[in-house]
């Protein structure tokens, strides 16, 4: 099979498309004939070794696929034939064949396409637990995304207010940035020069309920300002990257709180998580209330590339490798 594979930790500019064995099945485990996999900021990092989880060298990048299963356990609800997004977690995606554990194999409702499949889970699984486990965010509240044209400032434009806000305001560098965080369902836009003042004329000096921070950075300090009384900053990651750090004090003088929200990590802990976000988000896509995500398509030979639009910050939505 072909597939994209790191050999050095030289960033995204190693991976290189080699051919491989196809991987072997294991027990519990759902062979996929991967048709797309998605790219998330950890895949940059682990080109690099800076993530927290290292795979050895080589590995196959990617930790989320979509495609048709070949083979399934015995007992399973899968059949072959059927069409699934997947979670390979770490690496061993971006390959023609994937082998994933079976509580991590989603069958993809009939109005989402293998391509916008493979751009869901991590995202949108990531966005579900920030906004209701971590976030607990209530009906109406307020939520400000930073970072809002990338993956998983999108998602979370996409899906906030079908979990419940009222109003979803997004944080952009450029006006093109602007024309995708409307287009994905931003009630207000703000750039990022001047956002503070801008979120503050908003909202009439009330601030918002909820921060969804994937970027972290020198904005930090100001998220924490612009929220409201009892209102919650998720830390989501560090793209800037900048690690903040926070004076306790201001948390104390708002009744605000900051809030770790890592999703892979819960979720390795909680396996049996993952289903019940599926059993949450699956109806809202099937429906409609939760629009698919419209991915930015490169081809597996552009694999590199694909990984270094996020380590440069000029992929706008969900980036997703089209491998068949």
């Amino acid at each position: 099979m072909r597939a994209a594979q790191v050999a050095q930790l030289d960033g995204p500019s190693a991976i290189e498309i080699v051919d491989l064995p196809e991987p072997a099945a294991y027990p519990g485990g759902v062979v996929i004939d991967v048709h797309a996999a998605g790219i998330a900021f950890p895949d940059v990092l682990m080109t690099r070794g800076l993530y927290q989880m290292k795979p050895a060298l080589p590995f196959v990048v990617g930790g989320e696929v979509a495609g048709v299963v070949r083979v399934a356990p015995e007992g399973s609800a899968l059949r072959p034939g059927d069409r699934v997004a997947a979670l390979t977690m770490l690496g061993n995606a971006v390959a023609e064949v994937a082998v994933s554990p079976e509580h991590a194999v989603f069958r993809l409702p009939d109005t989402v396409s293998l391509e916008a499949g493979a751009g869901i889970l991590f995202n949108d699984l990531t966005v579900h637990f920030c906004l209701t486990k971590r976030g607990r965010l209530a009906a109406g509240e307020t939520v400000l995304v930073h970072g809002a044209a990338g993956g998983i400032g999108t998602s979370t434009l996409r899906m906030a207010q079908a979990l419940g806000a009222g109003r979803v305001i997004a944080v952009v560098s450029t006006e093109e940035k602007a024309k995708v965080a409307r287009a994905n369902g931003a009630t207000d836009v703000v750039l990022t020069e001047g956002w503070a003042a801008a979120v503050k004329e908003l909202t009439a000096g009330h601030g918002v309920d909820i921060v969804l921070d994937p970027v972290g950075g020198d904005r930090f300090t100001d998220s924490i300002r612009s929220l409201a009384p009892g209102g919650r900053l998720l830390v989501v990651g560090f793209t800037a990257g900048e690690i903040p750090t926070v004076k306790v004090n201001r948390l104390l003088l708002k009744n605000v709180e900051v809030v770790g929200a890592a999703w892979g990590e819960w979720i390795m802990r909680n396996p049996a998580y993952l289903a019940e976000q599926w059993a949450e988000v699956e109806p809202l896509l099937a429906s409609g209330a939760i629009t698919a995500p419209v991915p930015v398509l490169y081809p597996l030979e552009r694999t590199a590339e694909a990984v270094a639009a996020l380590d440069n910050r000029t992929a706008t939505g969900k980036v997703v490798v089209q491998v068949r």
